[in-house]
């Protein structure tokens, strides 16, 4: 299985922080914030990845990541995406990268308590299709603001909806995602969103509607540290008090 982590954008929600780097290089506690993704992701046993990013700090990912090895990454490549368009268009640079593998994507900016091996491992035993992990948001405004999943009378999943002005449930999609090769195959046929980018969203969607769509519930914190100034210092808090990635 690959890793892909995706830490492009411009960060506008965390200005002024990110008009001199990129928010994924911000600290989390005494560390960036693309490290924790990577230790996520060698922790559940991934070792093979690809960084995607873009915009004028991309040199800087290099810098410090190098080869990786010193993260415990066997291969490690990177992609740069020219503009922004999108958490599927930024996947879509990362096909020849993963080729006829699976693939779990994450998010540069979402940190997480525990290890998500076991996610991993219920991924490479499911026979096919697609899977999502899920956080419990206990406040309908914060779901507001995040990809909701809507489930039928035996809590199937029905779609994912975008900022929903009364959330259908009190889940929210993480920003990680198991995905098959042929996921490749869906993001050339998207539609650009209203603001002109290939939403995860629609792909998500694809995979549900084709009846494919495995997911489970994360037990612990979740944080999306790229949301606002508030959830950024938020997750740190957090981290600095009780890690993440734990066992």
């Amino acid at each position: 299985m690959k890793g892909v982590i995706l830490a492009g954008g411009t960060g506008s929600r965390l200005h002024p922080l990110t008009r001199i780097t990129n928010k994924h290089l911000l600290p989390i506690f005494d560390r960036p914030m693309v490290t924790y993704a990577i230790e996520a992701l060698v922790g559940a046993g991934v070792t093979e990845m690809m960084v995607v990013t873009g915009g004028t700090h991309a040199g800087e990912f290099l810098r410090l990541l190098g080869n990786g090895h010193e993260w415990g990454i066997d291969r490690l490549l990177y992609a740069y995406q020219e503009k922004p368009g999108g958490i599927a268009e930024a996947l879509g640079l990362a096909q020849r990268f993963v080729e006829d593998d699976r693939v779990i994507v994450v998010l540069g900016d979402n940190i997480v308590e525990h290890s998500i091996r076991s996610c991993v491992e219920r991924f490479q035993r499911q026979d096919k299709g697609a899977r999502i992990l899920l956080a419990e948001i206990e406040n309908p405004e914060h779901l507001q603001h995040l990809g909701v999943p809507a489930f039928d009378g035996d809590r199937r999943l029905v779609k994912v909806v975008e900022k929903p002005s009364a959330p259908p449930s009190n889940y929210a999609v993480t920003g990680i995602y198991f995905y098959p090769a042929s996921v490749f195959e869906v993001i050339p046929g998207l539609t650009p969103s209203g603001r002109g980018e290939l939403e995860i969203t629609d792909v998500n969607n694809w995979f549900i509607s084709e009846g494919i769509m495995e997911y489970e519930v994360l037990k612990g914190f979740w944080g999306d540290a790229g949301e606002s100034i508030d959830a950024y210092y938020a997750v740190n808090d957090f981290v600095r008090r009780h890690g993440a990635n734990k066992p």
